[in-house]
């Protein structure tokens, strides 16, 4: 289960003596435990919106004055809450500060929506559907195969409607998804081809589009 980590300082405690925050974020790193995260800039070069009656207000600096301000994140993938709690009172900040952990909304089936998107890619392929093929795609996504290069959706339009119908049977598929961003790796069998496939996808809202595909033909 993924948990958000915030990272909140304390600007009237001394952080002189603190440790550094590299082997924590190294160790954790190599455990599998810390997928990614960031430091923030300080609560001085914050903006604050706010929308009344219509009006955009802005205000520059964080949303309220107080000692305690994030001051950055971390993604863990921990098996329970306790297990996020360990590993975020090992961080260096909580000795000066404090960390809030914060587990992510579990409504979404991500890896399931994925394997949605290339169940439709197949089908659509199948029956040349180009429009339905196309909407697969980021309008801005780029496809590499056999050396050739096509980028955005009106390229690969135009190549679809030369191919026509695709026979396109999915033989094995394996996703690694992360918040925003999703990769798969795929062995693909098109018209008596033997294909390696290595796609990247991106959370555009909705849902998942494929913003960069690599194909090759598979080797023994």
């Amino acid at each position: 289960m993924k948990y958000m980590l915030l990272v909140c300082g304390d600007d009237t405690n001394d952080a002189s003596g603190m440790a550094p925050v590299e082997p924590w974020v190294e160790e954790l790193g190599d455990r599998g435990v810390r997928q990614h995260g960031h430091r923030l800039a300080l609560p001085a070069d914050a903006v604050t919106v706010r929308v009344r009656g219509g009006e955009v207000l802005r205000t520059d600096g964080p949303f309220a004055e107080t000692k305690e301000y994030v001051a950055g994140f971390d993604i863990l993938e921990c098996d329970s809450l306790e297990e996020a709690i360990e590993a975020a009172a090992k961080h260096p900040v909580a000795t000066i500060g404090a960390m809030e952990v914060r587990p992510f909304w579990e409504d979404e089936d991500a890896e399931g929506e994925i394997r949605r998107l290339d169940a439709e890619l197949t089908d659509a392929a199948r029956a040349g559907d180009v429009e339905r093929v196309v909407a697969c795609y980021a309008r801005d996504a780029e496809v590499v195969e056999s050396g050739r290069h096509r980028r955005g959706v009106e390229a690969l339009r135009k190549a679809w409607e030369a191919m026509g119908p695709v026979t396109r049977e999915v033989l094995e598929f394996r996703v690694h998804v992360d918040e925003s961003i999703a990769f798969g790796h795929a062995l693909i069998r098109t018209d008596g081809n033997l294909l390696r496939v290595t796609t990247g996808y991106r959370n555009v809202g909705p849902r998942w589009l494929i913003v960069h595909e690599h194909v090759t033909e598979a080797t023994s």
